[in-house]
This record gives structure tokens, C-alpha cells and sequence, in this order.
């Protein structure tokens, strides 16, 4: 009866010239209703935010929730997935999954979660080892909202000093501003005569971010839409992002000014990614530099490790669990093909097998098909064949420094430093380094480093570790120079390792003092870091700083559709550095793609609905405050108006 009434007033509607009202109006309630539903049901609400509670520093507390060690009797049971590695990436992956309900396994080798976001301490010094600073950690942002709403709003940034970054180029230093108008204002003043430069420069760099969708659809679209638009060229007439990209780093810059000081401050940060400017696209500097220079750089309050610490709670709610010294062997895969499970080495000879539905990596694509799958499942994947997009970056070389003293001692700042002590030609400087054996790159004064003071930006440093500060100095280097130990173990690589990664150290503290030279003679504490010790520590395979390279070829339409989350493999997943770039803003949003891709809902669509309802929010909470200043405004002068004086305002309101 029901129906015949709908569809005798349809058919009037019809009738009348109404049916494409109705319809429109049946579609819309429809989608109001839709949105209302996926609203209720988003992994993105405000409802997980809670007040900041104040900074957990009770060691027993801390290791609690980052030092769970792997055992079978804290297996959770009917697992819906296992991710193997627990850096921001698979723990985002893990959180987004954990919010819908969805109980997630995340295991990882080292002895502490958090991968290139853990810190270590020794001799009452703390060191961060892969967090120095992050961009755009402001309300509203897409990479802020992402995280806080995943560590329920426990996870606090502190801004760094205005010239977040400050580059020095043989003995000239030149400070790098937040916001974009101070710093353009800053190079127009220093290089007069360079202003078209300059303006272009800027110009280029806004254009970049207006296509850097077209990087983004590659990675969400259905994997045969994608394929489609980068086959028949269609995706290069719906972005100009792989154009941008195609345009070589350094070439694009002498396009832009031939004054080498000013090229090289167009190009300084590009150990950020890791791959020198002959062999980048420009496309991957200006999202590198807006990511910035738009809002500066903070620093989490508490050090990197608050990022897992706060993150692991959100999956341990929905039944998951993270633990640590839990080395994963296997990708276990079943005669169909599918991704089923991992193998965790237990001991020495023995194996935990664990099943799920779905088996994320983020453990690099190289680790992922050269070491973790069967190679004949491996080569189905299409990534053991050689692609001039896919191959390791380069490594580095890190040394740990403690001095006794505070920042205020001391007179450490709150922002980085990119020291280029020889020359101009920072590409050159490069090239030449990495050219040279390990024998002469000990020998030789190091030409390229990146400097950091992490207790200087955290204000709770001094307050966990009193009256000590930390640095951290790292330059490029390549795997080859210490590959002769990569299966020695750690501490016990002999004395030759030892001397050698030492005199790097020597070299790298002598930079140091020619920038700081009141620190000579206060350390405290020293110990170097090489490419092997990244391979043990976060599980690489070549000791690479940001897993893949991040050249041009990585980012052409080919290689971006090659690297996704969901793989050619049923059952099995990526995340991390590799999907969508290096650092917190790629590896955030490569999580949120993965859960996407594994419990096949759009994330990004939820995301972008949570932003708006919360900039809608905002605004209506910023125009009830005018109004309000305004109705109170209006009662002043009424007050005044009738005789009282301004002064009575107060007693009046509280009288009634």
C-alpha cells in the first residue's frame, strides 16, 4: 500500500514537472543521512579528544606502554590484522584500524616501539634519532589534525624560533623565517638585485602545491583507474605535478638566478629527504619548503618518543596490541597466493607463526620483497625487477653529543642548522663526498651537516635530565663505507669499526665548534651512529636514511601507481616512507591511505568531513565571540548613556 502511495504521488510529481524536485530532494536527505551515519561511525571525532594531561615521566610508566616484550600468551586472539614494524607509519595504519574496530597486531624488532620516532638515553643524556623538526603543527592542518586526533589530543608541539632553519654557507649565516611573507621580505632585502628571482622562485613553488593532488590520486584512486590515467597520458592533463617534477632541482634554480649563494638557499634542506639536487625534482624541494616555511617547525614536548607513547594506547583499546623484540622472518602466504600471517623468530631456533586476515608492512619495500616474502611470490610483485624508481637512498652518519650544561648556558638555540663551510655549490659538495672511499671521507674535513640542539627545543628537557643538553650532528654518507660489518653485531664490531666511525666523529665536532666554539672542551659524552647501525636499530637492509631515494624517477607517474599501499599480493599491505614520501607528513598520510585500502573506506573522505565540521565549528565559536564583544559593547554605551559612568559597568552586570 505503502508503495502504491509513493509511487501514485511520484508519478504526480512526474506529472506536474516535480519529479527532479522530489528526486533531488530524496537524494539529498539520502546523502545528509549517509554523511550523519559515516560521521557516527569515522575514526575522526572530536569526541576522542581529551585536555592535555600533564607529561608522564616515570620511566616504569613509559616502558609499560613502549617496552612491551613479545610473548605468545600476549598474543591477542581472531586478529584482523598484523602490522610488522612499529614506526608512524604502521602505527597510524594501526590507530585508523583500531577506531573502527579492528583488533591489530604491530610487532617490532628493536627493543622499544616507535621506530625512527624512538630516543635512547645514556649517561643522563636523552638523543632523538630520527624527529628534529616538523611543519605545519597547527589546528586545522591536515598532518595535525591526523595526529592528534590518533594520540587523543595528549600529543603537544612547541614551536621552534622563527628562523626555524638557518644555513650557513662558508661563514655567512642566513636565517630561513616563518611565515613565507617575512622570509620573501627577508631575501628581497638581502639580494636586491635578484628580486625577479626571487618572485619566480615563489611563484614556481605555489604552483607545485596547486598540483600536488595529482601525486595524491595516483596513491587513492582504484589501482586500474590509475594505471588507466598514467597509460593513456590522461594524468598529466589533469595535473602538472609530474611536470614539476621533471624538472631537475639544480638546473630549475640556475634557471632562476645566477647568483650561487642564492641558489644554494633555494636548495639547502635537501638533506630533509635525503637525495642531493642534481638528483631531484624541483617538485620534491618546494613541497619540502612550503611544508615549513608556511608555519614554521615544532618540536614534540616530552621528546619523539610521546608520538608512540600516546599513539599506542588508541590501538590497545580496540584489543590490539604493540610489542617490541619481536623480529618478523616470514610473510607466511598460502598456495592461493594470499598474504596470510608472519613467522616471529623466538630464540635462536625457534618460530611463532601468527594469522590474520590482512598483513601490513612497514617495513620498507626492500626489507618487504627482497628479505620477508618467498621469492617466487616476491617476484610476482613486479619489485624484484629492476626500476630506475625504486632503489635504497643514501645512508648517514650520526653523532650523539653531551655537554653538561642547559640551554641558557650554554646559549643553544631552538632551530636547526645546515652547515655548507667550503662552497656555493652545495650539489658539487655533495657529489664529491659521496664519491670518496671511507678511508678518505674519514681523513677529510666533513663539507656538508646538519646540526640540532634537541634539548634547546623542548622545554621539558632540562626538567628530566637537569643541568645536561644534547646534539646531534649528521651528514650523508654511503652504505658501501661500512658494509664490511653489517653482520657483525652491534657493540662488538672491532676495534677497526670503531676508529673509523670515530674519526667521522671527530670531523663532525669540529664543525660544531666552528660554530659553537664555547662547547669545546664541555663534552661529555660522545658515540657515533653509521649505516649499519640503522639497518640493526630500524630494521633496514641498506642502511638508508629515508628508506627508498627520493629522485625524480620515484616521483614520475609509473613508479608513484608502483608504489601503493595495496600491492599485487591479496592480503598484503605497505605503509610508511615508502608510499607517499619521507618524514611525519608523508608517513601520516600513507597510514591512513593503508587502512583505507585494507578495510576498503575512504578515509581521506572522513578526514575532510571532520576538518570541515570543525572549521565550521570554529567559525561559529569566532563569530559568537564577536558578537558577544559587540552586545557588550552595546550595553556599555546604553550604561553610559544613561548616566553611569564607565566605571560602574562591573557592579552594574553583577547586580543584575
Amino acid at each position: 500500500m505503502a508503495g502504491s502511495l509513493f509511487l501514485f504521488y511520484a508519478g504526480s510529481a512526474f506529472c506536474s514537472g516535480s519529479f527532479a524536485v522530489l528526486l533531488a530532494a530524496v537524494i539529498f536527505v539520502y546523502f545528509c543521512y549517509w554523511l550523519y551515519a559515516r560521521s557516527i561511525s569515522s575514526p575522526f571525532n572530536s569526541k576522542f579528544r581529551r585536555n592535555p594531561e600533564p607529561l608522564i615521566t616515570d620511566k616504569k610508566i613509559r616502558d609499560g606502554v613502549l617496552k612491551q616484550g613479545f610473548a605468545t600468551k600476549k598474543l591477542p586472539d581472531e586478529l584482523d590484522a598484523i602490522v610488522v614494524g612499529s614506526g608512524l607509519g604502521g602505527l597510524t595504519t594501526a590507530a585508523v584500524m583500531a577506531r573502527m574496530g579492528k583488533k591489530v597486531l604491530v610487532l617490532e624488532q628493536h627493543d622499544q616501539a616507535g621506530g625512527c620516532c624512538h630516543v635512547f638515553e645514556e649517561d643522563g643524556f636523552e638523543f632523538d634519532v630520527g624527529i628534529h623538526y616538523v611543519g605545519e603543527m597547527v589546528e586545522g592542518n591536515i598532518n595535525f589534525e591526523i595526529i592528534d586526533q590518533l594520540t587523543n589530543g595528549q600529543l603537544q608541539w612547541v614551536k621552534l624560533d622563527d628562523d626555524f632553519d638557518n644555513v650557513v654557507l662558508k661563514k655567512e649565516r642566513i636565517p630561513i623565517y616563518t611565515p613565507e611573507a617575512r622570509w620573501k621580505k627577508f631575501l628581497l632585502e638581502k639580494f636586491p638585485s635578484e628580486s625577479e628571482g626571487i618572485n619566480r622562485f615563489f611563484l614556481l613553488k605555489q604552483k607545485v602545491l596547486n598540483h600536488a593532488y595529482g601525486f595524491m590520486l595516483l596513491k587513492i584512486l582504484p589501482r586500474r583507474l590509475a594505471n588507466f590515467l598514467v597509460s593513456s597520458g590522461l594524468i598529466n592533463w589533469i595535473t602538472c605535478f609530474y611536470r614539476y617534477n621533471d624538472m631537475p632541482l639544480v638546473e630549475t634554480v640556475q634557471q632562476l638566478t645566477s647568483n650561487p649563494k642564492l641558489q644554494a638557499v633555494f636548495m639547502y634542506s635537501f638533506g630533509d629527504y635525503g637525495t642531493p639536487p642534481g638528483q631531484c625534482g624541483f617538485a620534491m624541494q618546494a613541497m619540502l619548503m612550503d611544508h615549513f616555511v608556511s608555519h614554521g617547525g615544532y618540536y614534540p614536548r616530552g621528546g619523539a618518543s610521546e608520538i608512540a607513547f600516546h599513539m599506542i594506547p588508541t590501538i590497545e583499546a580496540a584489543g590490539g596490541r604493540v610489542l617490541v623484540r619481536a623480529p618478523v622472518s616470514q610473510i607466511l602466504v598460502n598456495d592461493a597466493g594470499h598474504a596470510t600471517g608472519v613467522r616471529v623468530k623466538k630464540g635462536q631456533d625457534s618460530f611463532v607463526d601468527i594469522f590474520a586476515a590482512a598483513v601490513v608492512s612497514n617495513a620498507g619495500v626492500s626489507v618487504t620483497f627482497e628479505r620477508l616474502l618467498p621469492k617466487q611470490i616476491a617476484e610476482k610483485s613486479g619489485f624484484l625487477t629492476p626500476h630506475k624508481g625504486v632503489h635504497p637512498g643514501y645512508s648517514c652518519i650520526q653523532a650523539f653529543v653531551g655537554f653538561e650544561g642547559t640551554k641558557a648556558e650554554l646559549g643553544l638555540p631552538a632551530h636547526n642548522i645546515w652547515y655548507f663551510p667550503e662552497s656555493y655549490d652545495i650539489d658539487k659538495v655533495a657529489h664529491d663526498y659521496l664519491s670518496l672511499s671511507a678511508a678518505e671521507a674519514a681523513e677529510t674535513t666533513v663539507p656538508m651537516m646538519f646540526l640540532s640542539f634537541p634539548s634547546a627545543k623542548d622545554p621539558t628537557y632540562n626538567e628530566r635530565h637537569p643541568g645536561k643538553s644534547a646534539a646531534i650532528l649528521i651528514t650523508l654518507c654511503q652504505y658501501d663505507w661500512f658494509v664490511q660489518w653489517e653482520e657483525a653485531r652491534v657493540k662488538n664490531r672491532g676495534e677497526e669499526y670503531t676508529a673509523l666511525k670515530m674519526a667521522f666523529g671527530r670531523q663532525m665536532l669540529q664543525r660544531l665548534y666552528d660554530l659553537y666554539p664555547q662547547l669545546e672542551g664541555k663534552i661529555e659524552y660522545l658515540d657515533v651512529g653509521t649505516s649499519v647501525s640503522q639497518n640493526y636499530y630500524v630494521g633496514y637492509s641498506h642502511g638508508e636514511i629515508y628508506m627508498l631515494d627520493h629522485h625524480r624517477e620515484r616521483f614520475q607517474p609509473e613508479a608513484t601507481v608502483m608504489l601503493r599501499s595495496d600491492t599485487l599480493i591479496p592480503g598484503l599491505y605497505l605503509t610508511g616512507q615508502d608510499v607517499m614520501t619521507c618524514g611525519i607528513s608523508g608517513v601520516l598520510l600513507a597510514g591512513v591511505i593503508c587502512a583505507s585500502a585494507v578495510l576498503h573506506r575512504n578515509f581521506f573522505f572522513d578526514l575532510l568531513c571532520f576538518l570541515g565540521k570543525a572549521a565550521a565549528k570554529s567559525f561559529m565559536g569566532k563569530k559568537s565571540d564577536v558578537e558577544q564583544q559587540e552586545k557588550e559593547k552595546e550595553n556599555r554605551e546604553e550604561v553610559v548613556g544613561n548616566g553611569y559612568s564607565n566605571g560602574s559597568v562591573n557592579e552594574i552586570s553583577k547586580t543584575g
